[in-house]
């Protein structure tokens, strides 16, 4: 069977444009949560995001693809130029059918859709319904990367909120097995838009605080809700037999994947995520005392909280292996998150350095060793990275660090 590796990183985050950047801005504790810019929020009762800092869509797409394009479709293909280049890879020297793109999405939609009202508005442009408008949003993002890099391999797009992100990684992986040489794999995702707001604010998870540093505050006794964001990474997942013959860089192995379903509330059944950590645990032949770090969903409320501390310690016993969740810095970039946090743990194994969860002072009843304040060094071989989605989604994804 292929290994599936992964040799190419492109990222667009809140506190970074560009995987270097992130990366320093990340073990630099630096924030990009603040107030948001994109609209007016000042009359809504959230009023804090992550947006992406720097990106001007002229001085890195051509300008054709500017009108037939939106925001979150600009970064996203910012991202895949960037992880192709890291990978060292032209397109064009590779077999179109052998390469694919297989991403994820899940509020992306809403701006796009903002879009099409707006112009509905002003323009008399013909009526996109909602639907119409996700459809369009999920094809053209995975369509425009296949287009612009003539990949015709296998494509596709997976909805499963913030646990999308490692369901499309896993697609990739299933890609490569079946023998594709090359999946650009990830997402770029995020709803900084007042429709989206809306919505967002229908859930009860948004953080209500004007304070950057209070906010978003997973596995803290004031919890209070997350801060949304925009953004993610974009991974290249190769076979790791390609990549040795190309002599490529290879950040880590795609080892293990599970994914599972909460039962309904009132079942009074176990939440999903402890059965998803096992199951991917158990596809990469791993033991829980291999794992080095996990990167926690991390959702800031309360309920959540305790079932994703329960479900670690469990697995791990309290305390039993150091937790992570850098996205204390970003905000929850949706189907977005959970591919940055893969190359936080990619880059966290090739430098030996777990990054901190900012802000929080740990509730000690969670009973987990959160990595809070500074980096904390480690040897980093098997790391964990864990994603719920809203309606009952669970993913876990094992890394290995290459040998």
């Amino acid at each position: 069977m292929s290994t599936a590796v992964v040799t190419g990183i492109g990222v667009a985050a809140p506190n970074g444009l560009g995987t270097g950047h992130y990366w320093a801005a990340t073990l630099g504790a630096h924030s990009g949560i603040r107030p948001v810019s994109r609209f007016d929020a000042s009359g809504y009762p959230a009023r804090l995001a992550g947006e992406v800092p720097g990106f001007v869509a002229q001085e890195h797409l051509p300008s054709r693809l500017l009108p037939q394009t939106d925001h979150l479709t600009r970064l996203t293909l910012y991202a895949a130029r960037a992880a192709l280049d890291d990978a060292g890879i032209n397109p064009g020297d590779l077999a179109e059918y052998e390469m694919g793109v297989v991403t994820a999405s899940s509020a992306g939609g809403f701006e796009f859709g903002q879009r099409e009202l707006q112009n509905l508005w002003s323009k008399g442009s013909r009526y996109v319904s909602a639907y119409q408008s996700f459809a369009w949003f999920y094809a053209v993002n995975t369509g425009q990367i296949s287009i612009r890099h003539g990949m015709r391999g296998p494509s596709g797009v997976l909805v499963s909120d913030q646990a999308g992100g490692l369901d499309a990684v896993a697609q990739a992986r299933r890609q490569i097995r079946r023998g594709s040489g090359l999946i650009v794999s990830g997402a770029v995702d995020g709803s900084i838009c007042p429709w989206g707001w809306v919505a967002q604010l229908a859930s009860g998870r948004l953080s209500d605080s004007d304070d950057p540093r209070r906010a978003y505050l997973p596995f803290d006794a004031d919890a209070r809700g997350h801060v949304p964001g925009e953004g993610g990474a974009i991974l290249i997942v190769e076979d790791a037999e390609v990549a040795s013959r190309r002599r490529a860089r290879v950040y880590g192995e795609l080892a293990g994947y599970a994914a599972t379903f909460d039962p309904r509330p009132d079942t009074g059944r176990e939440p999903g995520l402890r059965r998803a950590i096992e199951l991917a645990l158990a596809d990469a032949g791993a033991r829980p005392a291999e794992v080095d770090v996990v990167f926690a969903d991390a959702a800031a409320v309360p309920e959540l909280d305790r079932q994703e501390a329960a479900a670690i310690t469990a697995v791990f016993g309290p305390s039993g292996v150091p937790v992570t969740a850098p996205k204390t810095m970003t905000g929850r970039l949706y189907s977005g998150a959970a591919p940055l946090d893969l190359a936080a743990a990619l880059l966290c194994m090739r430098d030996g350095l777990i990054p901190p969860t900012t802000n929080v002072t740990p509730d000690p009843g969670y009973r987990l060793d959160l990595v809070t304040g500074e980096p904390r060094p480690a040897q980093v071989r098997t790391a964990l990275v864990l994603a719920r989605g809203e309606g009952g989604f669970n993913s876990a994804v094992v890394l290995r660090h290459a040998i």
